[in-house]
């Protein structure tokens, strides 16, 4: 099945440089060009995208504004988002986590590590790593938040999980693949899979990054402050 690319950014000749790279892989294709936010949620829509690499600081309605357009959608439930920044590790990154992007992705990357985040998005698993440190990412849920971070309703809500869940759940906000998980637990990847799928059912999380959001929230796993 061909991957279907909405590319979102104000600058053409980045757009320009994206298509060819996306173009040139036989398992996907870039179906529209956006140059500000209201722009790409209208297009991810009218084109069917599968995966929108979005820019964040656009004019208009930005980047983060069109994640949440896209992510509060039901039309749009299948469309995941990658966050392209300039600044890896900032606080856009994180609200844009919180706004319901699958990861995020710096523009220094590597073309091999573009392709390769598109894949992984349209697959359903959460761009957070190697280049995001799950540490970072913590400490940047836990800025702004009353006491230490916990979203008490969140908290509630775990309450709805097996104990199994919440293992995997831990394992997931380390940023761990299912076969990773699978080995730590000593289970079938396919276990794995299962329990994913019901703990995002369960906490009403669009993909794997929406459940490490929750799991820091909720007080599951706690901040790294080394």
């Amino acid at each position: 099945m061909t991957i279907r690319v909405l590319l979102a950014d104000d600058q053409a000749l980045l757009r320009s440089a994206f298509r060819v790279l996306v173009d040139s892989e036989p398992d996907m294709e870039v179906v529209g060009e956006a140059s500000e936010g209201a722009q790409a949620v209208r297009l991810a829509k009218e084109q069917r995208a599968d995966v929108v690499l979005m820019d964040i600081r656009m004019p208009g309605t930005d980047g983060l504004a069109a994640t949440r357009l896209i992510s509060a959608d039901p039309a749009l439930d299948q469309v995941r988002v990658v966050i392209l920044t300039t600044f890896e590790v900032d606080d856009y990154v994180v609200q844009s986590l919180r706004a319901g992007a699958s990861g995020f992705l710096g523009k220094g990357s590597e073309p091999e590590e573009l392709l390769n985040a598109i894949r992984i998005a349209a697959g359903g698993e959460a761009l957070l790593s190697p280049a995001a440190t799950k540490g970072l990412i913590a400490r940047f849920l836990a800025q702004g938040d009353a006491d230490d971070g916990r979203d008490p309703i969140r908290s509630a809500r775990l309450d709805a999980l097996t104990g199994r869940e919440r293992e995997v759940l831990v394992q997931v906000a380390g940023g761990h693949s299912n076969d990773e998980i699978a080995e730590r637990l000593q289970v079938s990847p396919l276990t794995v899979k299962t329990h994913v799928n019901r703990a995002m059912a369960k906490l009403g999380a669009r993909d794997r990054a929406q459940l490490v959001v929750i799991a820091y929230e909720s007080g599951l796993v706690r901040p790294r402050v080394d």
